[in-house]
């Protein structure tokens, strides 16, 4: 690893420690956060060829910035045409890659020399708005964890929430042939039993077959207080859709935790942290999404990819200084609108709408034409 890499990494690092349990809003925080993202960016189009091009043809290199605000985001489709890391793609210790849904055939591919960024930012954005003052919960997992699954990020993901909050007892109850519905239901009747809370986590789409398991056993459980339920990832993709309302009437109705204890988690693998419902660390139930101090969003008017006022529904943007290695900021499919300096997710962006994804996404491809 190249002399400057290791000095980003420190850096970063250090921001994560010193601002782990700050709002993002604080004049601290934000002053160092304005410096870091352009240091990183600065970095990256020295050293990230594909990126230092589409900021050439955006206008938007280093020197001509004033803020972090006006840091190019690196539209996802990049992340499926080009290689982009600083460091060398062939001596990434780990590749993730995304689910192609959309195209099985072309998937965004994230590259991670060292997982050292990653696992401290998911490590102290978990702890702040999913175990807050809680240490450590027994921990059962009903998604592919990384033993199944090495180039999923949801699933390192998952399998560090054991690593770093999960007590004895805690595991996995997905198995190569899918859920193990019956196991996972006798742990948690072990844990009704005992009166020890627990901590249930997996992607939304996975809770619906172990919800109609129950239903067909007429299995109801009251799990002790102090537990929660995080779900991630929504139904794209999947053949069965339910209301969100309705999934967690049932987290409540089968498994005794009221909305207050459920959170989702808003991530990607085109992300290094996680954003989530502010529900456990305000006390009370929203769908409002925050992130951690190093982590953050921006709305952007459809179809000029300029900052949209709160209140205007536009594409999300996000600005994450754990992206060390790809591109500090990335311009997703998603729609939003600002809120209390949280962001409300609204669904994917299409028709009219994206325009202006199309447009740099179209820019990306010519800035690069011949080089990916």
């Amino acid at each position: 690893m190249r002399p400057e890499s290791a000095a980003i990494i420190r850096d970063v690092l250090q921001y994560i420690e010193r601002y782990g349990n700050s709002a993002a809003d604080s004049p601290a925080a934000e002053r160092d956060f304005g410096a870091l993202a352009l240091q990183l960016f600065a970095f990256q189009c020295e050293h990230n060829a594909a990126y230092r091009n589409y900021a050439k043809i955006k206008r938007k290199l280093p020197g001509q910035l004033h803020s972090w605000r006006e840091i190019p985001p690196m539209p996802i489709q990049g992340f499926k045409r080009s290689a982009l890391s600083c460091e060398p793609p062939e001596e990434a210790l780990a590749v993730f890659t995304t689910s192609g849904t959309t195209n099985p055939e072309l998937r965004g591919r994230q590259y991670h020399p060292t997982f050292d960024v990653w696992d401290a930012s998911m490590r102290t954005g978990f702890r702040r708005f999913v175990m807050g003052s809680v240490p450590r919960l027994r921990t059962l997992v009903i998604s592919p964890a990384e033993d199944l699954n090495a180039n999923s990020s949801l699933s390192r993901y998952l399998s560090q929430a054991i690593r770093f909050f999960g007590t004895d007892g805690s595991g996995t109850y997905f198995r190569h042939d899918g859920l193990a519905a019956d196991e996972l239901i006798a742990g948690l009747q072990d844990c009704e039993r005992s009166g020890e809370p627990v901590l249930l986590l997996g992607a939304t789409f996975a809770y619906v077959p172990l919800l109609d398991r129950l239903q067909e056993l007429d299995v109801r459980f009251r799990l002790a207080p102090g537990s929660r339920i995080l779900d991630t990832g929504g139904f794209k993709g999947q053949s069965r859709e339910v209301p969100m309302d309705w999934l967690y009437g049932q987290f409540e109705e089968r498994f005794g935790v009221p909305r207050s204890g459920c959170v989702n988690m808003y991530g990607m693998t085109e992300l290094c942290s996680q954003y989530y419902d502010d529900t456990l660390a305000s006390g009370k139930p929203t769908t409002l999404k925050r992130g951690p101090a190093w982590l953050r969003p921006l709305v952007l008017d459809p179809h000029t990819l300029l900052p949209a006022p709160d209140g205007q529904v536009g594409v999300l943007a996000h600005i994450d200084l754990a992206n060390w290695n790809s591109c500090v900021a990335i311009l997703t499919e998603d729609l939003g609108v600002m809120r209390d300096g949280g962001f409300e997710l609204l669904g994917r962006i299409g028709g009219a709408e994206a325009r202006g994804c199309s447009l740099a996404v179209e820019q990306f491809i010519r800035s690069n034409e011949g080089n990916a």
